[in-house]
């Protein structure tokens, strides 16, 4: 066997996102302001869901936790979601605080009285 294991790059990018449930506000250079929900989320980029008013190419700046304000450009939209690629990649120690933040918090579980 030569070389090890052949990965797509849709596979490399399945294992490294992470779900989220984050609201965001995106600004867009002609339109303004643009609410999004970001559904997932990794170092390279995120998907959201929601029709939005922009299409593939286009570019938008946003705040994420941990990470600040970064500019983001749209891959792919479909079906009522879009894929966006940060315009560079986001450093491990500063993505995992950023999930960290972006995540759902569990709602605590109500105490059974005997």
């Amino acid at each position: 066997m030569i070389g090890g294991a052949q990965l797509s790059v849709t596979d490399l990018r399945q294992a490294a996102r992470h779900p989220v449930d984050y609201p965001v506000l995106a600004e867009h250079r002609r339109i303004g302001d643009i609410h999004m929900l970001v559904t997932n989320v990794s170092s390279n980029g995120f998907m959201v869901d929601g029709e939005l008013p922009i299409g593939r190419g286009e570019r938008v700046m946003l705040r994420l936790p941990e990470i600040g304000r970064i500019e983001a450009h749209v891959i792919w939209v479909a079906e009522g979601r879009a894929g966006f690629q940060f315009e560079r990649i986001i450093r491990p120690d500063a993505f995992v605080a950023m999930v960290d933040q972006m995540q759902p918090r569990a709602k605590p579980r109500p105490r059974l009285r005997k």
